[in-house]
């Protein structure tokens, strides 16, 4: 809880750090490359990858900014991937915001899927007997998260790549996280409740 209090208390200072305003038409065709993965309109077929379909402009901004600076790096600050660091490495600010302005006015497709109790319960109310936070706190009870605190919209996406992004956080692989938020929350999950909780977030919409 300290964490997040710390977070919230510095909202107005957790800005982009792009200045550039991004352009939907251009981001259009410099998202062509992201397609095989991600899909021309956001909404990945390859439960592995992301769909990137109305997601928060300013935190597509922040990850992509995060990859090119891992590169950059040599892995020291950022986010580490070996594919989206060679995605990133050559792409300017503007175009940064231009494919994140793209992406974030597209629909996001949800399909129905079926969850476990278990997951709706850590979701919206968390553990306490474990030190675990609601991840309803942050992300809001349908996923969508805020785009002013820096949390991205989580409802819909992926099963598979939420419990894969779990795992990194528990392990630390991951750690572009706003004030190791996710790491500390993440390092009290077990399998079952990673596996849970992906389930239960990939049926939100």
């Amino acid at each position: 809880m300290k964490k997040l209090a710390l977070a919230l208390s510095v909202i107005a200072s957790i800005s982009s750090p792009v200045h550039a305003e991004g352009n939907v038409e251009a981001g259009k065709s410099k998202a062509v490359v992201c397609s095989a993965c991600h899909g021309m309109d956001g909404n990945s077929m390859v439960n592995m990858y992301p769909k990137l379909a109305g997601q928060h402009p300013t935190y597509l901004e922040k990850q992509l900014h995060d990859f090119r600076s891992a590169v950059q790096t040599g892995g020291k600050e950022g986010r580490m991937d070996p594919i989206m660091g060679g995605m990133t490495a050559a792409l300017s600010d503007q175009d940064i915001a231009d494919i994140s302005a793209y992406y974030a006015s597209q629909a996001l497709q949800i399909a129905d899927a079926p969850y476990s109790e278990t997951g709706k319960q850590l979701y919206m109310g968390g553990d306490m007997s474990r030190g675990i936070t609601s991840c309803m706190a942050c992300h809001g009870p349908l996923g969508k998260g805020s785009e002013l605190a820096g949390f991205p919209n989580i409802g819909g996406q992926h099963a598979n790549y939420i419990k894969i992004q779990l795992n990194k956080f528990r392990d630390a692989s991951r750690n572009n996280d706003l004030n190791g938020m996710m790491q500390d929350v993440a390092t009290k999950l077990s399998d079952d409740d990673i596996e849970a909780l992906s389930t239960y977030i990939g049926s939100l919409k």
